[in-house]
């Protein structure tokens, strides 16, 4: 298990106290009691109409407004020992940004964030606030909602796209050393955020032909809209980090022409884009697919919206898994003109890994959940095409080692549902191209690279890597925060020699 604690712990903290110490920061804690505060209750996020929003994909949560925002902010006690920060994987100064809001400096608040955070417009949209920095608020020990962190950290970044030209941050001078990223998803474009401002020449190698890895192909702009990703990129062109689109490492280029082109680093951030299956009966029947390819189609090649890119229809949808991706298939679905939407996962609703916000979505827009089931077996037609499936009623048993409780079969409890398209969700794996193709590597039995948990440093002295490639599965914060302990020590071995 990678390591998400933060990354230097004693330079974190003082730099929280430093700020802290402000005399418009103690002036402002003074303005209203720890009571007053936490009396104040937690803001709403606007959303638009379930009925109106699966008819385009605009985005759903539309944003809090100023006003909003400075009231929300009031609610933080600006603790002397503030846990939300130790909860962060990007060690995001968080009272320091939410101070800024209270007292109506959004430029500052924006600023704040940009220190640690290389996407905080992403993560104040998609980062699972609720478990990590939220999850530690004092409030929620004292019995009230968290201050809403992420909600905050979306206003302060978006009021500065809308409201400030886009600013470089502080820049140490250019070293001339020159460092290789391979994969433009999170990890690897925190990774170069941070090498950018530590005086690095950075170049971002990217096998498809848009940037911005699972950010793009993977998440639908219902709930992130590429111009908010493209504005974060953009950003770190300014920066000086360059990319290069259309360009398979192991395969347009290897791991050595790195070298000969005179990269004297490498971060491998390459996710994971190898769809998992069930291997049960009929799984290779025509209209089952991968939530990956079924998004990517989608959301990246823009099927069904003008594109080029044919993507399989149904009336009926089966969507099979509980996590993000599961529900951001189900809701796809729905745009796409689906009449009957089922989600079939085999544990209970309380088991889901999705967060809460997407389920509530996703049942808001009538997607039905079939929980408690798993599917068995397909059914087709002659032409090879799936007409229905086979679902198993489940019960929970003992807890596994995940912790949640097992699903077990119910004796003769069987059900055949009517499908004409199913988009199995149930998890990914790391593509093995890339880290096959780099003599020495050391993977591991999932196929993952395996790294010094600590420096995120692989058995290849000059490669690090991070995010999914390494953890197999996990957040768009996780593999940020991969990118920057990565780009930390990286730049801390290449300055020693």
């Amino acid at each position: 298990m990678i390591k998400t604690t933060v990354l230097n712990y004693t330079e974190m903290e003082q730099n929280n106290m430093e700020s802290r110490n402000e005399q418009w920061r103690i002036d402002l804690r003074n303005a209203k009691t720890p009571k007053e505060r936490t009396a104040i209750p937690r803001v709403e996020m606007p959303q638009l109409d379930p009925k109106y929003r699966i008819t385009c994909n605009e985005e759903v949560n539309q944003g809090i407004s100023a006003e909003q925002a400075v009231v929300e902010a009031s609610r933080c006690l600006d603790c002397a020992n503030p846990q939300c920060v130790t909860g962060c994987p990007v060690n995001i100064n968080i009272p320091k940004f939410i101070k800024n809001i209270e007292r109506g400096e959004f430029g500052e608040a924006a600023a704040a964030l940009k220190e640690t955070s290389s996407l905080p417009a992403v993560c104040g949209r998609v980062c699972p606030q609720e478990k990590q920095c939220e999850s530690r608020c004092i409030h929620t020990k004292m019995g009230h909602p968290a201050v809403a962190i992420g909600y905050l950290e979306r206003f302060a970044a978006d009021w500065q796209r809308d409201n400030l030209p886009q600013e470089v941050p502080a820049m140490a001078p250019a070293n001339g050393i020159k460092v290789a990223v391979i994969g433009s998803g999170p990890s690897g474009l925190s990774f170069a955020g941070d090498m950018a401002k530590k005086g690095f020449s950075v170049t971002v190698f990217e096998a498809l032909h848009e940037i911005g890895g699972v950010l793009k192909y993977g998440i639908p702009e219902f709930r992130l809209p590429n111009h908010i990703v493209d504005y974060e990129i953009e950003g770190l062109r300014k920066m000086g980090v360059e990319f290069v689109k259309d360009c398979l490492v192991g395969k347009t280029i290897s791991y050595e022409d790195l070298h000969e082109m005179g990269f004297k680093g490498v971060f491998v951030g390459s996710g994971a884009g190898f769809p998992r299956f069930m291997n049960i009966p009929g799984e290779n029947l025509n209209g089952i697919m991968s939530s990956n390819e079924y998004l990517t189609r989608i959301n990246l090649m823009e099927a069904g919206r003008g594109g080029d890119t044919p993507v399989l229809r149904g009336k009926t949808i089966a969507v099979i898994g509980g996590g993000n991706t599961a529900m951001d298939s189900t809701r796809t679905a729905l745009r796409m003109g689906t009449e009957r939407v089922i989600l079939i996962y085999r544990r209970s609703e309380e088991e889901m890994p999705a967060r809460r916000e997407e389920v509530g979505h996703a049942k808001e827009e009538g997607v039905e959940f079939k929980t408690l089931h798993n599917p068995i077996e397909y059914i087709g037609d002659d032409k090879g095409r799936v007409i229905a499936m086979r679902v198993q009623k489940m019960e929970l048993g003992e807890p596994d080692a995940s912790g949640r409780r097992s699903p077990v079969p119910i004796e003769g409890a069987i059900e055949e549902i009517p499908v004409d398209l199913v988009i199995v969700a149930v998890g990914v794996s790391p593509n093995q191209l890339v880290p096959r193709s780099i003599p020495g590597l050391d993977i591991s039995k999932r196929n993952t690279i395996v790294v010094n948990e600590e420096t995120m440093q692989s058995s290849v002295g000059d490669l690090y890597a991070g995010g999914d490639i390494v953890r197999g599965g996990a957040t768009v914060i996780l593999a940020m925060g991969d990118g920057r302990r990565a780009a930390l020590n990286m730049a801390e071995a290449l300055l020693a020699k």
